[in-house]
């Protein structure tokens, strides 16, 4: 049969020239796609001998087969699959039917960004042209199903590919790659060598459909009146999520997920997904039982592994997930999305929007049932992963109520079990509008706290959050169903709503008599402080340091400053304790003195003691040290 030259298309002359002198460092994926277009040849095979009973085709073994040669270097891809006719072979190969293609290929030239050559890849796809990559010739032979006569394609990528029409092409489609010599400072790897050859299909193919075969190693030394070796079956074909629950056990789950996560333990959970419709993906994921190491490290990898039909696209699939949820584990199959999609696309697909709004609600959704279901498992949820999940408190509004309805916090109601929002409500006194709260290092600081002394006298619930994401998340959500949420160590507390102990004639009568001596340690501590005030927070303590209701905490400030945002540092509010004997005597000293010297260093220490009750640090500790050692003395 005569043999006919061809030149590529402008464009995809252009894209073999990017391929044979890419800069894109993993070269296996060459492999995944020729292997991916064999099982979709496969797929078509199947589909229309459905659809067409009397096709001419052999579908008694489907299957895919790589055969290595290493004398003569070449590596073979074969399917007995639908194949193409010549027509096809000249149509799918030698164009690309992509308009601005070229446009963009001349930009990417002039601006000669390597970064950008590998966007290209990513974005056009990398297909059979990726065999360029690791091959100095490419020989495709191919004949469609039901017809007589195949055809043989070949191409060094230079610019022309031959097409010869042959008789004696077996049904399907074989890829020859006849192959560079191994270069492993190019990430140009030994694509002979058979335990590659494993590596790169385990990684890439394991859950492919269809089983892929290759010779196994030594068959060709053998003797020749000996039967062949059976070939070696590469893939496991187990893509556990395809499959239904009742055929899968939890131990097959368990394996899986040690696998993907790299994890010894079995999972906390296993959530499994399948969504139809004009849409279609299926999702098995995982809630670890332990906290990863690099929860909180900034460069730590997250996401779960995206497929594509069953073919292995990314390992740590960004988009799919949350910030908040980074510590999911798990497989997503999408049957709609391109093999071929970068991080960047997968940014912007509308697709990937709704698999990761679906996904975000079952997980959060499963979390729900398990708190009521099994209490245990939940608390072990919480324990490891509730800092991170509040995370999303602040960057996910959609969901806030779904997050805060799965949320627990330690609370003075119990000194070991945690409470919800939902029951603190239900606890609320008669009269109480807001919903307390009080963040600090530890349960222990934050109980001893002198802002508690009012609320632990009166009975009122306070929740004690210790992490430091909750300084962030409770000013942003701001209330739960109604009630506000209010620090106790912010702003102006009325507690006589609930207990009316003090007379508002009682309570005007305390400032009249305390009136000159709060105007008087405003005015000496006016670099620090913005205001004194008596307090009604206070029982034991004499003093305390509060923030008005609007002013970031000081360690909200120093967060703040620790990620680099300079922010101006707060005067803060000191609160006196009128039924304190110090407080007391300090009004009559400053009443009786005219020389309040000695008064005013009272003062100082009386705002550093408060400082100090809170966690806080004087802003002159050498000062105040010699200050209290100078009153010890005297004192004895």
């Amino acid at each position: 049969m005569p043999t006919e030259t061809f030149e590529f298309q402008v464009e995809a002359r252009q894209l073999l020239q990017l391929m044979i002198h890419s800069v894109y460092s993993n070269k296996d994926v060459f492999l995944r796609e020729l292997v991916s277009n064999a099982s979709d040849a496969l797929d078509k095979l199947r589909l229309e001998k459905l659809w067409d009973d009397s096709l001419d085709a052999d579908v008694s073994d489907p299957h895919i087969e790589i055969d290595i040669d290493k004398d003569a270097r070449t590596l073979t891809v074969r399917d007995n699959g639908i194949g193409m006719s010549y027509d096809e072979v000249g149509q799918l190969i030698g164009t690309i039917a992509n308009s601005g293609t070229a446009q963009f290929l001349r930009e990417l030239r002039e601006a000669k960004d390597a970064a950008g050559e590998e966007g290209l890849i990513g974005q056009f796809g990398v297909g059979f042209y990726s065999g360029f990559m690791v091959a100095d010739e490419v020989t495709l032979l191919t004949r469609r199903a039901g017809e007589s006569q195949g055809t043989r394609w070949t191409s060094r990528g230079e610019g022309t590919y031959t097409l010869e029409r042959v008789d004696d092409a077996p049904q399907g489609t074989s890829v020859v790659l006849h192959l560079k010599p191994a270069d492993p400072e190019n990430q140009l790897h030994d694509y002979t060598s058979p335990w590659k050859i494993r590596e790169i299909v385990k990684r890439y193919s394991d859950f492919i459909t269809w089983p892929i075969r290759m010779v196994p190693e030594g068959s060709g030394t053998a003797d020749e009146s000996a039967e062949p070796p059976a070939p070696e079956t590469l893939n496991s074909m187990k893509a556990l999520w395809a499959r239904p629950r009742d055929e899968v056990s939890d131990d097959e789950y368990h394996e899986l997920y040690k696998h993907i996560a790299h994890d010894w333990r079995d999972p906390l959970e296993t959530i499994r997904l399948q969504a139809e419709g004009t849409f279609e993906y299926q999702a098995l994921l995982f809630l670890p039982a332990h906290a990863p190491h690099d929860l909180f490290t900034r460069d730590a990898k997250r996401g779960v592994q995206l497929y594509v039909k069953r073919v292995f696209i990314m390992d740590d699939c960004e988009a799919l997930l949350p910030p908040y949820l980074r510590f999911v584990k798990g497989v997503v199959d999408a049957a709609d999305l391109s093999l071929n999609v970068s991080r960047e696309i997968l940014q912007q697909d509308r697709h990937i929007e709704m698999m990761r709004r679906r996904l975000t609600k079952k997980i959060l959704s499963t979390v729900k049932d398990m708190m009521p279901k099994d209490q245990e498992r939940y608390a072990t949820f919480w324990r490891e992963f509730g800092t991170v999940l509040k995370e999303g408190l602040i960057s996910d509004p959609e969901n806030r109520d779904a997050i805060l309805a799965v949320a627990s916090f330690a609370s003075t109601h119990d000194d070991s079990a945690p409470t919800t929002l939902k029951q603190y409500v239900e606890r609320m006194k008669d009269g109480q509008e807001d919903i307390y709260y009080l963040t600090g290092e530890s349960r222990q600081s934050i109980e001893n706290s002198p802002h508690m002394e009012a609320f632990r006298e009166r009975g009122i619930e306070v929740l004690l959050l210790t992490d430091a994401v909750d300084e962030v998340w409770a000013d942003a959500v701001g209330e739960y169903e109604g009630k506000k949420l209010r620090s106790v160590a912010k702003g102006q507390i009325d507690l006589d709503a609930s207990n009316e102990d003090a007379s508002d004639g009682e309570r005007e009568k305390q400032n009249e008599e305390y009136a000159g001596l709060l105007g008087w340690m405003k005015e000496h501590l006016d670099e620090d402080i913005k205001e004194v005030r008596l307090s009604s927070r206070l029982t034991v303590s004499p003093a305390c340091v509060v923030s008005d209701a609007n002013d970031l905490t000081p360690a909200l400030e120093n967060m703040y400053r620790a990620m680099g945002q300079e922010v101006p540092r707060a005067k803060r509010i000191l609160e006196l304790n009128p039924d304190h004997q110090l407080v007391k005597g300090l009004n009559q000293a400053y009443k009786e003195r005219e020389d309040r010297t000695e008064l005013a260093e009272t003062a100082e220490l009386l705002h550093g003691l408060a400082v100090l009750a809170e966690g806080g640090q004087p802003k002159e500790p050498a000062r105040f040290v010699k200050l209290m050692a100078d009153r010890l003395e005297r004192a004895l």
